[in-house]
């Protein structure tokens, strides 16, 4: 790719700092640092607690529908039926993609998982999720960018590195791998032609800058409507339903794009709003199901995106915590425990639920409302990070989650 000419300073502005540099343009920020290796890596948050019993319900679960009522996903075979993984879990009707990929083999469902947190604030929670400690406070840094700092750089040049495609730059990619500088100057460590390669794909493209103005317009009107309980899904605007399937699509292309382009990032965290169901949640249709339609067709995007370099990804859906097994007042679901995620990718080996499931007795649950939670996140992030980016169990141990001994890694999650 040639350098790209000289363009107006509103559509190239750059940040650049020790290993790091920022993009910043009328779309989101884009955050860069070392990274080693070829596998690739894509980290998917999902903001506002996702209802893990919606998204894999858990239908073979004598109480799941006693519980879940109206908000319940039937039992695979009708229209609106689960689509099923074993003879007591099944994927939302919504989540075709997905439900592809774990026939293929690209797909582990992680269910009754959790980080350490307990408390049911966004705020603390989304912290703990990224932080990887057992509690909200204690670190400015994340556990990506710890693990980031942990890799070798691949040479004297940035050949590789992380990009996080958000209206800011996530905490889990904040830290020493990715201190951004408002200094205008380039360090030594900067690879000034990777610089222009991606200030050229981010001006030239049309497309790209079009679109994603619009997804993040259309993400703060769903976001303003799934955080207020006193809305229905009526009052939600029509471009808002409308748009928010595009949304992570939109996100998931550019990342997609970024990945594939010369020199680009290995790694890549993606974040999408809107998951915070506490009225009018609907079940295997309504507002939640249009959602999780437009996760699934993300992922489809990113996936389709990556092309070649999809059989050497792995891909990580995470969200802060569950919901309430039970359907509250409003025809949703409070905010809760344990919850649900996913790692798909051609890299992953799939095909398998892994859960210790608790049961949804009343007196299995969690305060006696919430699922318990029997894994921890933690678990599955040493493992994809040990067997998928190659990060050493000292360092994972002692570095990247420095409080976690309870959390022993999870083996055979990456194709040997």
């Amino acid at each position: 790719m040639s350098r790209p000419s000289p363009m107006n300073s509103s559509r190239r502005r750059f940040l650049i700092g020790a290993g790091a540099l920022a993009a910043t343009a009328t779309i989101p920020n884009a955050l860069f640092a070392y990274t080693g290796g070829s596998s690739r890596l894509v980290v998917v948050i999902l903001r506002g607690a996702l209802d893990g019993l919606a998204a894999v319900p858990p239908y073979g679960d004598p109480d799941y529908l006693s519980l879940h009522r109206e908000l319940a996903i039937a039992a695979p075979g009708g229209p609106e039926g689960a689509l099923a993984l074993n003879n007591t879990f099944g994927l939302h009707p919504s989540l075709s993609f997905l439900h592809e990929r774990f026939a293929a083999g690209e797909l582990l469902v992680f269910d009754a998982v959790a980080s350490p947190y307990r408390d049911r604030s966004h705020f603390d929670g989304q912290n703990v999720l990224e932080n990887g400690l057992a509690k909200p406070i204690g670190t400015a840094d994340g556990w990506l960018n710890r693990a980031l700092a942990a890799l070798p750089r691949g040479g004297a040049r940035l050949t590789r590195s992380a990009v996080a495609i958000s209206q800011n730059v996530p905490l889990i990619l904040r830290g020493e791998a990715a201190v951004i500088s408002k200094s205008p100057q380039a360090t030594p460590d900067v690879d000034e032609d990777l610089l222009s390669r991606l200030a050229d794909l981010y001006s030239k493209d049309d497309w790209f800058s079009a679109r994603l103005s619009e997804a993040m317009q259309t993400e703060k009107m769903v976001d303003g409507a799934a955080t207020d309980s006193a809305t229905d899904s009526a009052a939600m605007s029509k471009e808002a339903k409308a748009g928010y399937p595009n949304r992570v699509g939109a996100v998931a292309r550019m990342a997609a794009e970024l990945m594939r382009s010369d020199g680009g990032p290995e790694i890549a965290v993606i974040e999408a709003s809107g998951w915070d169901t506490h009225a009018n949640q609907g079940g295997a249709k309504g507002i939640l199901a249009t959602r999780l339609a437009g996760l699934d067709q993300g992922l489809k995007s990113l996936a389709d995106g990556l092309g070649p370099l999809w059989p050497q990804t792995a891909v990580l859906v995470v969200t802060e915590f569950g919901r309430t097994a039970a359907v509250n007042g409003t025809r949703g679901t409070d905010h809760g425990t344990g919850a649900c995620a996913f790692l798909l990718g051609g890299a992953v080996s799939g095909g398998r639920v892994i859960v210790d499931w608790p049961g949804l007795r009343r007196t299995a649950l969690l305060d006696n409302r919430d699922l318990k939670p029997t894994l921890d996140l933690r678990s599955v992030f040493k493992a994809v990070l040990d067997e998928h980016m190659h990060v050493d169990a000292n360092t994972l141990a002692k570095r990247v989650f420095p409080d976690s001994s309870g959390a022993r890694p999870l083996q055979g999650l990456i194709r040997a």
